[in-house]
């Protein structure tokens, strides 16, 4: 048990020091080639940031723990949207743009319906993970037209560093270290929590759900609150809704594709706190476009309530 412990903490580690590194890698390398910034951060930077959940998915998928993989995605967005986005409205009132809460969140919104719609059958088929990825290139096609017509320059700001910069070479090599970091740590990781899981008698959709969620959550949780104390909140907002639509549409959506997804641990009750949170943060978003700190609280409470239920 303490050698599992271990072996998840060194994974959890791996993940997340192998997401930072490919994000850092694939953003320098794509700045180098001249591509705007706006691309990087709705592509490369999302996908960086959501690449713990998607390997952990993946990899939960091919060792024949589902459950884990599902649990992992929908674990991840109640904590999205319940702790990130409670522990940041507490350490900052989080103001909100109208353009968000009329177009951003409902995107998340309805992936999220969209889900729930899937999964009636208790099953995500490659079908299913195929519509899924669809969901998504008319989500990246639709954020970024937004992003043309808005009028968005692209400054840069790389002349002044040129002489500063590290090599393609280095640039590939942290892609491929943080690949290689990614792949190990979340074998590692699914292994030792299927593993306390089986010890325990704990479900693994629960631990997927919970400690797995946590694990890959962390890189949106610090993220989040550093910009909300930084008073940057449309950044913290921005990195759980991008998240949220990235975990069910790219994420659920390409597992599936390779290896259909069978639910048996997954109840309506999981399904339905996903849904239920994003559109509470919604809702208070409406109020004066802010999630005041109360607001947060009572997120972090709802949280507390759900995590009690799961453990009961």
């Amino acid at each position: 048990m303490l050698l599992d412990i271990l072996y998840i903490i060194i994974g959890v580690t791996l993940v997340l020091v192998g997401a930072d590194r490919l994000t850092e890698g694939a953003s320098a390398l794509a700045r180098r080639f001249g591509v705007p910034e706006i691309v990087i951060g709705l592509t490369i930077v999302a996908c960086g940031t959501s690449m713990p959940e998607f390997f952990v998915s993946l990899m939960s998928a091919l060792n024949g723990t589902p459950d884990m993989a599902v649990g992992n995605v929908l674990g991840s967005n109640i904590m999205n949207t319940m702790v990130i986005v409670g522990c940041a409205a507490v350490v900052a009132p989080m103001v909100i743009s109208p353009s968000t809460v009329k177009k951003d969140i409902p995107a998340t919104v309805i992936a999220s319906v969209l889900l729930l719609l899937l999964c009636i059958d208790s099953a995500i088929s490659r079908i299913d993970g195929i519509i899924l990825l669809a969901g998504f290139a008319a989500f990246m096609a639709y954020t970024l037209y937004q992003a043309k017509s808005g009028g968005s320059k692209v400054e840069s700001g790389e002349s002044k560093v040129e002489g500063e910069k590290p090599s393609t070479l280095l640039q590939i090599v942290w892609i491929l270290l943080g690949l290689a970091g990614l792949v190990f740590g979340s074998n590692l990781f699914v292994d030792a929590a299927s593993s306390v899981a089986t010890q325990l008698g704990v479900s693994q959709s629960v631990i997927g759900l919970t400690i797995v969620a946590g694990g890959t959550s962390l890189p949106e949780l610090a993220t989040s609150v550093v910009a909300a104390y930084k008073g940057q909140s449309a950044i913290a907002i921005g990195n759980v809704i991008g998240s949220n639509v990235f975990n069910i549409l790219l994420i659920l959506g390409a597992t599936a594709a390779i290896t259909p997804l069978q639910l048996e641990g997954i109840t309506d009750i999981d399904m339905g706190v996903m849904l239920g949170s994003i559109i509470l943060v919604w809702l208070f978003s409406f109020t004066r476009y802010t999630v005041e700190r109360w607001e947060g609280l009572v997120l972090l409470a709802g949280y507390g309530a759900y995590l009690a239920w799961l453990l009961y």
